[in-house]
């Protein structure tokens, strides 16, 4: 079971790091950048993929922890 939780952590790791990033630059992120910034954006492709195994990896991860 141990294997199995290093395992989802590692890949979850991998997978959060290959995500694109949502805000424009680094002041963005700090001041909350525009309100408007995710209004007409939508993810298509590899982006949805990555986007959904990153909540299913987090989900089996959270699983995976309350068994154990």
């Amino acid at each position: 079971m141990k294997a199995l939780l290093i395992f989802i952590s590692i890949f979850l790791i991998a997978i959060v790091l290959l995500q694109s990033g949502k805000a424009e630059s680094a002041t963005d992120i700090m001041s909350g950048g525009n309100s408007d910034l995710f209004s007409n954006r939508k993810e298509r492709g590899g982006e949805l993929f990555i986007t959904r195994l990153t909540f299913v990896l987090g989900v089996a991860f959270f699983v995976v922890c309350i068994v154990m």
